[in-house]
């Protein structure tokens, strides 16, 4: 699902406006983003939780050359799926 698709389906749900829509995701966007790179998660009860994880600098090959490269230490996010949404998907 694309962005404008998601955005379309939040508005039909919801029966608020596109345009509301597209700026409650950049706002939700721009917070999550800003929580994240405070190392905050995002917990979003019965859905998921979304949690930044340092990863160590790593040693890594380049396919093509074969030359050892080292990844640098950096942030990541890992999303942990709820229970309910879990549960959901899963259903037969």
């Amino acid at each position: 699902m694309k962005r404008s698709d998601l955005i379309a389906a939040i508005a039909a749900e919801s029966g608020c406006s596109k345009k509301d829509v597209d700026a409650m995701l950049e706002a939700f966007c721009s917070v999550a983003t800003d929580a994240l790179r405070q190392r905050d998660p995002i917990v979003l009860k019965g859905f998921g939780t979304l949690s930044p994880r340092e990863q160590n600098s790593r040693p890594a090959r380049n396919p093509k050359t074969g030359e050892v490269v080292v990844i640098p230490k950096r942030l990541s996010v890992k999303f942990s799926v709820g229970k309910y949404l879990f549960e959901t998907i899963n259903r037969k």
